[in-house]
């Protein structure tokens, strides 16, 4: 794991107690390209009640407060297909400690566990519970849906603990249409960079 020492969960954030056995992460932007920790086994998967959306100002990896660049969230509504990975039962913990300080240094997520829809079967189990960060509508950090080109303006030029908003837009574009997951309005804030 690539712990950052700076990053610590915020103090109003909940962080759920994890199950037996397994643990399943869903992964639907950076953690696709940059998990950050061990896992046993990477499955495409599709979360459904919640979409991927650049709807959050980000005050810490990819921005400031002064500047905040933009990230993506799991935001009310639809569907949204990514990656399940499962984690050993031995590295459960330490892991969730990892993605509860990276994911919730600010109170913009919420720690839950929800179905996640397999897209093969893993050990005859074809829907499994997987730790989710969707976004707090009631926080200042949500930006809601803003228009492509507003969203290229912020995303332009900021810059965080993490590296710049505008990486990883493009870095999550890039990974999803590896994984033939093509974003169109992504795409759209990409091309108005």
């Amino acid at each position: 794991m690539h712990a950052d020492t700076r990053l610590q969960v915020h103090p109003d954030a909940i962080c759920p107690e994890l199950p037996e056995g397994d643990l399943w992460v869903f992964a639907y932007g950076s953690l696709l390209w940059r998990p950050g920790f061990d896992f046993t086994d990477r499955l495409p998967a599709r979360l459904y009640g919640y979409h991927r959306s650049l709807c959050v100002w980000s005050h810490t990896h990819r921005g400031t407060v002064e500047n905040p660049g933009m990230v993506l969230g799991l935001d009310r509504g639809g569907s949204c297909r990514g990656c399940a990975y499962r984690v050993d039962p031995q590295q459960k913990q330490a892991i969730a400690d990892y993605l509860f300080a990276r994911e919730m240094p600010t109170p913009i997520y919420h720690a839950r566990f929800h179905p996640l829809q397999l897209e093969s079967p893993y050990r005859g189990q074809s829907t499994v519970n997987g730790l989710t960060f969707v976004v707090d509508r009631a926080t200042s950090q949500y930006a809601g849906r803003l228009s492509p080109a507003e969203c290229a303006r912020h995303v332009r030029d900021a810059v965080g603990i993490s590296g710049s908003s505008r990486d990883y837009l493009l870095n999550t574009i890039e990974h999803l249409d590896q994984l033939g997951l093509h974003d169109p309005h992504l795409s759209e804030i990409a091309t108005k960079l």
